[in-house]
């Protein structure tokens, strides 16, 4: 296992929740991490951010850990969720609601609610 592959299975693994994404959770630098970490940072969900900018190695790497070709990817114990479509229709299904309170993760259900009372 490389280097990367090494750092990202213990970061998805050290944290309960786990966003790679281009910038930071407060500085996104795409539309679609903004998106992402938007939703979480709505909802109350604390998670780690990993900037994938900052670091070619863990760019390329999580597309390998993944098996998946774009980011931002968020994991929930350690397991991948998917990217940001997939959260979007999750977010909006209540789905994201569900595999957050049964991974025993903390977020404001209100918030949540408030998301898709505005996208109805």
């Amino acid at each position: 296992m490389s280097d990367a592959q090494s750092q990202i299975k213990q970061t998805v693994t050290d944290n309960e929740v786990v966003l790679f994404m281009k910038g930071t959770k407060s500085m996104p630098q795409c539309g679609f991490s903004s998106r992402v970490a938007g939703v979480l940072n709505f909802m109350g969900v604390d998670f780690a951010d990993v900037n994938v900018l900052a670091d070619d190695a863990i760019r390329q790497g999580i597309k390998d850990y993944s098996d998946w070709p774009t980011i931002p990817q968020l994991y929930v114990k350690g397991e991948f969720v998917g990217g940001c479509d997939i959260i979007t229709e999750m977010t909006l299904s209540g789905e994201l609601d569900t595999l957050l309170a049964e991974n025993g993760v903390t977020f404001d259900k209100d918030a949540a609610d408030k998301i898709r009372e505005a996208n109805a």
